[in-house]
């Protein structure tokens, strides 16, 4: 117990002082966990450390990913992309692989060699990708959806890249790693992974595969909703987000049982649920674990780089590894530019994917155990892989600094204007009785609204009625990102409980203060909590709907219905009056029985502004009776 919080220390330890540093200079946060793994990775040969078996871990966070990213994609919008995918992706693997493969036959290696080291580095990394053009708000460009696209193909190919890969063995090589299969399997008394398709002939492996992607649609689709509702009616957040850690686990896992990538799995089974309604607190609870695992990630990468290697062949490292981030560029640049990806875009594509990625590490463990690469080969590749996405983050860089504001310029001058598509997002946190009626009043006017709600009867009632509502808690920060508060317009925030509006208001104030928010207050002294807070557009949820009923009493004991009217919004008006002066001696967290200022400024106002309000109402009364 003591050895496993003792490594959390570290890892935990270098991710916090070295991405905050990292990110102070600009450098994004991937550089940040690369060094941080670099500078442990002494500490961590010392404590006997298994960073293989670390990384093997961490890259689920990889697949947590490409579900996060599947959510974000409909259907229609995936369809959309088919030509990307195939022509750009897949145009991207096959050149790169056919290109490098003939580069490295020039170096005599037998052809099998050279093709297999060409499907090595034809991958880019999917994790320092997608999460840097997270970071840069670029994966909405056209440059970021070409370049997911490619990551995305490449996923796919990983598939065929494991069927391939064994007919391309070397005899020699195979048979020396057979002899050690058989040694290890020996020592671990014959232990073997539990496979679906183990023994089976080819088309029942193509049946039983087949079969597991439809299970993978069908779990999404028909069962997930249910199962999330039963669960939601708990109205526990770490069930739910226990529930949701189940359904990719357990999607990745029957992906792995018949050989299939487990990103492929848990994409697939996030594009079929990028239009449920939990798909925001499905956001909000795997967001937080993804990012811890892809530091983690990261950080074995940088720790697994064999320095005492780099420094007895740098020359060569160095080389192979220049050498491929320009092929792989120059392959991109030219498939960008056949496909029409323009301007600062192409170069984002460019160099955005010109490293090699983390399923290089797999495959070149595949080779290795399949007798396809010798154990010195694999490492000398192993340390190319690990040096170009070492300096992965470098590139992004150099086209944030030089392309991006180079292009940016040229088409501030020459490009026509575009129009404005809407005018910002709005969010209404809470469908009861208070928010429903502002999300009707809102859609029946035309406007496009997006409503978080924690009930989950009342999301089944507003379901029936085809109404845009997503389950979730919406005082969770990681739930506001996943709606997209970064870039909403207008925050209704109508939620039940005092505590939460004053917590979502303080939230968002703070970390988004462009957003206006209408915020609704329980009663008088919650107004004033809110106010303390910063926010200025607040209504009491029985403010208006008392003074209609003390309008009401006027006209029932005879005054005429103008002069009641009269009568109410002259009351209105001190009363508001009164309270803006009264929000200043008002102490949040003290109660007001206790806050002499508070106490004190109230009386003066009674005794200052009632008696002259008071001649004014009965002046109106006496003017007016039926």
């Amino acid at each position: 117990m003591t050895d496993l919080l003792l490594i959390a220390f570290v890892f935990l330890m270098a991710s916090v002082i070295a991405v905050p540093l990292a990110s102070k200079f600009s450098l994004g946060s991937v550089l940040g966990y690369l060094l941080a793994g670099i500078t442990i990775a002494p500490l961590l040969t010392l404590l006997n450390v298994d960073v293989k078996a670390v990384q093997h871990v961490a890259e689920f966070g990889v697949v947590m990913m490409l579900f996060l990213v599947g959510l974000e994609l409909d259907p229609k919008e995936l369809w959309r992309m088919k030509g990307r995918l195939l022509g750009l992706g897949g145009g991207q693997v096959l050149l790169t692989t056919a290109l490098i493969a003939a580069i490295a036959s020039q170096f005599n290696l037998p052809w099998q060699t050279a093709i297999t080291v060409g499907l090595v580095f034809s991958l880019s990394s999917t994790a320092i990708v997608l999460q840097t053009l997270n970071e840069k708000g670029l994966l909405k460009s056209d440059g970021g959806q070409a370049s997911f696209s490619v990551l995305l193909s490449q996923d796919i190919a990983v598939i065929p890249m494991l069927i391939i890969l064994p007919m391309l063995a070397i005899p020699e090589l195979a048979q020396s790693a057979q002899s050690a299969q058989s040694a290890q399997n020996g020592a671990g008394q014959g232990h073997s992974e539990f496979s679906l398709i183990a023994g089976l002939n080819d088309w029942q492996t193509a049946l039983v595969t087949i079969s597991a992607i439809i299970a993978v649609i069908f779990i999404g689709s028909v069962l997930s909703s249910p199962i999330f509702k039963f669960v939601a009616m708990a109205r526990l957040r770490e069930l739910f987000t226990a529930s949701a850690l189940l359904f990719v686990v357990g999607i990745a896992l029957l992906m792995s049982l018949v050989n299939l990538s487990p990103a492929l799995g848990t994409f697939i089974a996030g594009v079929v649920l990028a239009n449920s309604v939990f798909k925001h607190e499905l956001e909000s609870n795997i967001e937080p674990i993804k990012g811890l695992l892809l530091g983690l990630f990261f950080m074995t990468v940088g720790a697994s780089i064999n320095f005492r290697l780099l420094a007895d062949q740098f020359l060569i490292i160095t080389g192979l590894t220049i050498a491929l981030v320009l092929i792989k560029a120059s392959v991109l640049w030219g498939l960008a530019k056949a496909f029409k990806v323009e301007g600062s875009d192409r170069w984002l594509l460019a160099l955005g994917l010109a490293q090699a990625g983390e399923f290089g590490f797999v495959l070149l463990s595949f080779t290795v155990s399949n007798g396809i690469l010798s154990n010195e080969m694999a490492d000398n590749l192993l340390l190319v892989v690990a040096m170009s996405m070492l300096i992965s983050p470098g590139l992004f860089i150099i086209h944030q600094r030089f392309f991006l504001q180079a292009f940016y310029n040229k088409q501030e001058h020459n490009a026509p204007k575009q129009a404005i598509p809407n005018e910002g997002k709005i969010i209404i946190a809470g469908s009861g009785r208070v928010g429903g009626m502002v999300d009707l009043m809102l859609r029946t006017a035309g406007y496009e609204t997006t409503v978080v709600d924690y009930s989950i009867e009342r999301l089944k009632e507003l379901e029936s009625f085809k109404i845009n509502t997503y389950f979730g808690d919406a005082t969770q920060p990681n739930l506001l990102e996943a709606a997209g508060i970064k870039d909403t317009k207008l925050l209704v925030v109508a939620l039940d409980e005092a505590p939460q509006i004053t917590k979502l208001v303080r939230h968002v104030l703070k970390l988004y203060p462009n957003v206006h928010i209408i915020a609704r207050a329980v009663d008088r002294h919650h107004v004033y909590d809110l106010w303390a807070e910063g926010c200025r557009d607040i209504i009491s949820e029985t403010y208006d709907s008392s003074l209609r009923m003390g309008r009401s009493a006027f006209e029932a004991l005879g005054v005429t219905a103008d002069a009641a009217e009269q009568m109410k919004d002259l009351f209105q008006q001190d009363d508001r009056e009164a309270m803006r002066q009264a929000a200043s001696a008002y102490k949040v967290g003290v109660p007001a029985h206790e806050n002499e200022e508070y106490i004190k400024s109230v009386l003066e106002l009674f005794e200052s502004k009632h008696p002259e309000t008071k001649a004014k109402l009965i002046a109106i009364r006496d003017q007016n009776q039926k």
